[in-house]
């Protein structure tokens, strides 16, 4: 498997971030890849660094968000944005560096809520 450095996506997390109400996620310590040659049945996924990456590396907390090339690129425009915006939503209000599942104490992550977000960056355009 192959990893780049994708900042198509990077600056779209920018533009989803300026749109959408997320204010515990900062951009700067978000970092987008596009990989090539999985064999995932996945369009995206998220990773974290974990807190004891962070005392060894002395870092504060980083998210890497990956575009699977052969599932997410032919998608739509419209669906990669909700692709986005459901990886985002892994991201804890405290930015510790861990990631929420999809289902958590008071929040869940499903096509409801990420629909929901994706409307209020619909309006903002």
């Amino acid at each position: 498997m192959e990893f780049t450095l994708a900042s198509d996506i990077q600056s779209e997390i920018k533009a989803i971030l300026k749109k959408v109400e997320l204010p515990h996620v900062d951009h700067r310590r978000l970092v987008c890849f596009r990989s090539y040659g999985s064999k995932s049945r996945a369009r995206a996924r998220i990773w974290s660094l974990p807190r004891i990456w962070q005392m060894a590396l002395d870092v504060k907390a980083h998210y890497c968000i990956e575009v699977l090339s052969e599932k997410f690129d032919n998608l739509r425009k419209d669906d990669q944005t909700r692709v986005l915006i459901h990886e985002l939503m892994h991201i804890p209000k405290n930015f510790s560096g861990a990631l929420l599942p999809h289902r958590s104490r008071g929040r869940k992550i499903s096509h409801h809520t990420v629909e929901a977000l994706f409307k209020q960056y619909q309006q903002e355009k």
